[in-house]
């Protein structure tokens, strides 16, 4: 019975689909979802009824990628570590995903400048206007993400430093519902940035 009551708060805030900050954040992920086809769109009509030239995709989205379904894998291992009361797991799993993500920043902005070096910049052609309009997007969907990520560590670090942290973090519905919106907001610039890579291939194969 005590068992079942423990679990009452979790559960509670699980069946609030409705809850605001789901809301919010299913609304911001909507919106950028459809500017993010929207120029897609854009590209692929242009692509062709103007006959733009292919992109060729810069070697380090490869690697970018790698890193983006780490942060992903590494979100998940928060969960997992969450729902088992693994302190130290968790922690080590929340900074993996910050780490991840800021290498791929960084890596982001390493492919943008070897692009500049070959002389492939926004203006080079349409087609690049709209690589670096894509990449940019995403590009700023994952800065957007990092102040809400390393707040949640820097406050669970704080919560979990004292003796009794662990026993009312891992009981508090609250944060639950904010681990549970930062994996879906990962997985979310996780899957835009694998269809982009995807759309880019194509476009390479159909040349």
């Amino acid at each position: 019975m005590a068992k079942k009551q423990s679990q009452l708060p979790h559960s509670e805030y699980e069946q609030l689909a409705f809850h605001p900050y789901n809301v919010i954040l299913v609304l911001l992920m909507s919106a950028m979802g459809m500017l993010f086809l929207g120029v897609v769109g854009a590209w692929i009509y242009n692509r062709f009824n103007a006959e733009l030239p292919a992109v060729r995709i810069p070697w380090l989205f490869y690697p970018n990628t790698l890193l983006l379904l780490g942060a992903s894998w590494s979100m998940e291992r928060v969960q997992r570590a969450y729902e088992r009361d693994e302190v130290q797991v968790l922690l080590k799993y929340l900074v993996y995903t910050l780490v991840l993500s800021v290498l791929f920043l960084l890596s982001q902005l390493v492919a943008w400048y070897v692009l500049f070096l070959q002389n492939l910049g926004p203006s080079a052609n349409n087609s690049m206007g709209y690589l670096y309009a894509l990449s940019g997007l995403h590009f700023l969907h994952v800065v957007l993400g990092l102040p809400f990520l390393g707040v949640f560590w820097y406050q669970t670090h704080k919560r979990l430093a004292h003796e009794a942290g662990p026993l009312i973090f891992f009981s508090d519905a609250e944060q639950r519902l904010r681990l549970r919106l930062l994996r879906m907001y990962w997985h979310f610039i996780d899957g835009l940035w694998v269809f982009l890579l995807l759309v880019l291939m194509i476009n390479a194969i159909i040349g």
